[in-house]
């Protein structure tokens, strides 16, 4: 769908603040209007699937069928090799919390401080730590879309046995990068930007809209 002023509409297949902010800095070099799928009154989509590329596929063709419109979608987690690639695509809800939090955000702050206590604790007596941030994008034009556009990135580092920095969000605390020698959440946002796992996704994706969408 375009838009007067010519920008594309895209919608993002995912109710997370913090996750749109970022892909909206990233993708600020096209001319797109990248909204919430919460701001158009879509409810979020089934991720049943075992691998990030699937998930990603289903929701970008979930968001794209009931917003009429292009979407984009990321799966994306934390894969830990001392624990066989998990939480992997279960990253978001790796703990079972009981959420009572007034609004979305709190209860996601909450399960975040969950997710990572109990990544603290399988990960107790491991002397590997060695983890990558995982982000696969799909970009659809419309839900039956025959050429998914598909990039993928992975952020090497190593899991803390304790927090550090207040940035970020879900496992940014814990994720330290030694190129950087800081956790995720000490990262200014540009600086997180221009190195995550998103940030080498979105180097994929930009030109393949270019490219396959004449952006």
């Amino acid at each position: 769908m375009r838009l007067q002023d010519g920008r594309l509409r895209l919608v993002l297949a995912s109710n997370n603040a913090g996750k749109l902010a970022e892909l909206q800095a990233l993708f600020a070099p096209l001319p797109l209007d990248l909204v919430a799928q919460p701001s158009l009154g879509l409810a979020e989509a089934e991720e049943p699937h075992a691998t990030f590329l699937e998930n990603a596929l289903a929701k970008a063709r979930h968001a794209a069928r009931a917003g009429g419109c292009a979407a984009l979608a990321d799966d994306s987690g934390l894969c830990v090799d001392a624990l066989g690639g998990a939480p992997g695509v279960i990253s978001a809800h790796y703990a079972s919390v009981d959420l009572h939090a007034a609004d979305r955000e709190a209860q996601r702050r909450l399960q975040d401080e969950a997710n990572n206590r109990l990544l603290l604790q399988r990960l107790h007596q491991a002397t590997r730590r060695r983890a990558a941030f995982v982000c696969t994008l799909v970009a659809l034009r419309a839900a039956d879309d025959p050429q998914p556009l598909v990039a993928t990135g992975r952020w090497i580092g190593e899991i803390l046995r304790s927090p550090r920095g207040v940035g970020g969000f879900g496992y940014d605390p814990l994720m330290f990068v030694p190129a950087l020698g800081r956790s995720v959440a000490e990262l200014p946002r540009e600086l997180k930007n221009a190195h995550s796992h998103r940030a080498l996704a979105c180097r994929q994706m930009l030109p393949l809209m270019r490219e396959a969408w004449g952006l």
